[in-house]
């Protein structure tokens, strides 16, 4: 295994502010699950991280009790490790990069909530730390902000992005790559057990 996803704040959290309604996918969990799910069949490290603001008093502090992954994920297996985080990137305030290193991890896959914050400021930092970075667009997901719209918020995420700190795919592209690997696969034992 060289390879982790990591799956940033998709958490309750999001989903008890008002904001809710105007994401761009509320349905997010099912990209991520499909992520999840094409992770654990590569044997990929899965990592959940959670952000948490102690003692604010909003949804993002622990004592109000939406600092949970959303319900319809599915949940973690055992030893896959859930993290919080009191920064905007996973790797600052959390072990992620000792657990990564432990791991022998080089190659991260990032999805979550917010694209343009906690996603993209996590996919900035792990390919400042030498990690090959895989931003999975639309398995994010946000809102307008800034009086720009999700969609060009998505946008302007994938143009700085791209090529710079992070090659950008979708769901689709990764399962199509996994499934040409496992023909490959197929293909390279059959000839040499003949």
């Amino acid at each position: 295994m060289n390879r982790a996803l990591i799956v940033v704040d998709v958490q309750e959290s999001f989903r008890a502010r008002p904001e809710w309604s105007r994401m761009a996918d509320p349905d997010i969990a099912r990209s991520v699950d499909r992520l999840v799910a094409l992770a654990r069949d590569r044997g990929d490290l899965v990592v959940r991280v959670l952000h948490t603001e102690p003692g604010t008093g909003n949804v993002f502090d622990p004592e109000r009790g939406h600092v949970r992954p959303l319900a319809e994920l599915a949940p973690a297996l055992p030893g896959e490790p859930v993290l919080t985080k009191t920064s905007h990137n996973c790797f600052t305030t959390t072990e992620l990069q000792r657990l990564l290193t432990e791991a022998g991890v080089t190659a991260l896959t990032v999805c979550g909530i917010r694209t343009e914050q906690c996603v993209e400021t996590t996919a900035r930092v792990g390919s400042d730390l030498g990690y090959a970075i895989t931003f999975v667009t639309d398995a994010t997901t946000t809102d307008g902000v800034g009086g720009f719209s999700a969609a060009q918020i998505v946008e302007r995420t994938e143009a700085v992005l791209r090529d710079r700190f992070a090659r950008i795919a979708t769901v689709a592209e990764l399962e199509a790559e996994r499934a040409a690997e496992r023909t490959a696969g197929a293909g390279g034992l059959a000839v040499s057990a003949g």
